[in-house]
């Protein structure tokens, strides 16, 4: 590989976690150049064009689009606009990386499969950033290991408070609500650390009545070999944790999803060997970002494949009905 190569970016939107996480992290990647901006307000993209030291504003997504210098869009759009816009830059010959959740439904991510598959030459990769942060790696190579004995339930917990009207996170129309926000990162980690799928799930859900989105959600997961369970909130004290128990010894993750870039992390594991293990600091954006510019530059897959995005989907989904029938929903196979 070239390590010299960088991937010419282009960002499609000034949405706030682009412009205050996502592209300085990005910036600091050995692999990614930020090259362009969108905006549909014109003087909205010369300032974060400004400030964030970017060659080029434009003030249109499509303009962006049409672009040839760029290479590859990080679309961190609303939620009802992530699958309309990822198409639209595969059919401009782009590369994708796309916020979480990757799309509404799990019909709408079919239907990005689909297209994909017309553009083998194309990446599309959903931007679930903890995934790529080493902690999570080792977490991983901890419960790999069997130092936790066999894996038997994990607990996840995730919240923050905004009761701002104005915010798109709680509008219907845009996709907005807890579980799509934030649950999906609980489903997604469960998921991840018994590497299968779960067979049924139980949601309750609790709607904001001027909203019309939930302000918290809980559910179980039923997997093969253990259970998960969740809670997310949107108007409670911010909290984030993760718990993995085993029959010989349990670990814990703080601050899990949004760990604080300039000073180490910690995984604190008991059981056969009690120690509090230290991760370097990161930034898991930036890792994210090389590494799928990686795969761009290499021409090889991306770290994690839509399959995942697609499942995950189909999880969230099944806490919707769940709670929409209060009882246990089985898995379908999608």
């Amino acid at each position: 590989m070239n390590n010299e190569r960088k991937v010419r970016w282009g960002i499609l939107s000034t949405a706030d976690i682009g412009v205050k996480t996502v592209i300085p992290a990005m910036q600091q990647g050995d692999h990614c150049k930020i090259e362009a901006i969108a905006s549909r307000n014109k003087s909205r993209a010369n300032k974060a064009a400004q400030s964030l030291g970017i060659p080029q504003a434009v003030g249109s997504y499509e303009q962006l689009l049409a672009m040839p210098s760029i290479e590859a869009i990080y679309n961190p759009l609303p939620n009802h606009l992530h699958i309309p816009w990822t198409l639209k830059a595969l059919q401009a010959g782009k590369h994708v990386l796309c916020e979480k959740p990757l799309a509404l439904s799990v019909k709408e991510s079919r239907k990005l499969q689909e297209e994909l598959e017309r553009y083998p030459d194309l990446k599309v990769m959903e931007a679930f950033m903890y995934r790529h942060h080493p902690r999570w790696l080792k977490v991983k190579e901890l419960v790999n290991s069997g130092v936790l004995g066999r894996v038997q339930a994990v607990h996840s917990f995730f919240s923050y408070y905004n009761d701002d009207p104005d915010d798109i996170r709680n509008n219907p129309d845009f996709g907005g609500g807890g579980l799509m926000d934030i649950g999906c990162y609980c489903i997604s980690a469960a998921r991840f650390i018994f590497d299968e799928e779960p067979s049924a799930v139980f949601g309750n859900m609790e709607i904001d009545a001027d909203f019309e989105v939930d302000c918290k959600a809980s559910g179980m997961m039923q997997f093969p070999t253990g259970s998960a369970t969740f809670t997310c909130a949107t108007q409670m004290a911010a909290h984030q944790n993760v718990k993995v128990f085993g029959t010989e010894g349990s670990l814990e993750i703080p601050l899990p999803f949004n760990p604080p870039t300039d000073k180490p992390t910690s995984i604190l594991l008991k059981g056969r060997r009690t120690e509090e293990i230290s991760v370097p600091p990161c930034n898991q954006y930036t890792v994210q970002g090389d590494l799928f510019s990686q795969s761009v530059i290499e021409d090889t897959p991306v770290p994690v494949p839509l399959d995942d995005a697609v499942a995950n989907l189909n999880v969230l989904e099944a806490i919707v009905k769940s709670n929409e029938k209060g009882c246990w929903h089985p898995l379908e196979d999608r």
